[in-house]
């Protein structure tokens, strides 16, 4: 099991970033002392506090695609994850609790395939991925709900021999936070909230659905891809 560190100041409010940049900062003061890791953002919105971090830590970014499996009649439900490698994660329990047929769940993953492997290609180009043995992986979101995409992302990366995980995000449930440190070395959290309701926009003042084409443009930015 690993270390959860939050940030007291900001336990439990709402809205205490201005944006994602903003929240970037926070956390690159709480990773201050990481040596040569590896910041492996989770897009789209975790794209714009990977960044931020980055400009402030000095690390280098790699860009980590995953997506939700949704659900046939919902498009913002999710009964599992597909990772950039092609591997898969489902929700058994909400599986069985749905219903879904084999059928489905098949259908769904190979669309979700496909989505992931597209996006890959558009927000990564052709960059092979570096070796990460002996190496440190800060995982990065703009948020953490149920926290199953992350859990997948973690996986992957541990799969591809990280040496060490940790999770980084702004703005996390406790309940999903306290599962996934079982999982990693550390989960640094700028604001924790707890309750029965939670929405990761709470924490910002200025939220909107990020992109791809804000994606891009920020990575062309920064040199990680290269304008066409």
């Amino acid at each position: 099991m690993g270390t959860l560190q939050d940030h007291p100041p900001l336990r439990g409010r709402t809205h205490v970033f201005r944006d994602r940049a903003h929240a970037g900062e926070i956390l690159a003061e709480m990773v201050a002392s990481a040596d040569d890791a590896l910041v492996a953002a989770i897009p789209a919105g975790g794209v714009p506090v990977a960044i931020s971090l980055c400009e402030r830590s000095n690390l280098a970014l790699e860009v980590l695609v995953v997506s939700k499996i949704t659900l046939p009649w919902n498009s913002e439900a999710g009964y599992g994850a597909v990772a950039f490698d092609g591997s898969v994660r489902l929700n058994e329990a909400l599986v069985d609790r749905v219903g879904l047929s084999r059928r489905e769940i098949d259908e769904g993953i190979a669309k979700t395939r496909e989505k992931v492997a597209a996006r890959s290609a558009r927000l990564r180009g052709d960059r092979p991925w570096p070796k990460l043995a002996g190496r440190h992986v800060f995982v990065v979101d703009d948020g953490l709900a149920s926290g199953f995409t992350m859990r997948v992302a973690v996986e992957t990366l541990a799969q591809l021999g990280a040496d060490r995980l940790s999770v980084v995000v702004p703005t996390a449930h406790e309940r999903a936070a306290r599962s996934l440190v079982q999982d990693v070395d550390a989960l640094y959290c700028a604001n924790l909230r707890g309750g029965s309701s939670f929405a990761v926009a709470d924490a910002y003042e200025n939220w909107y659905d990020v992109r791809d084409e804000e994606v891009i443009a920020l990575l062309e930015k920064v040199g990680y891809l290269t304008a066409e």
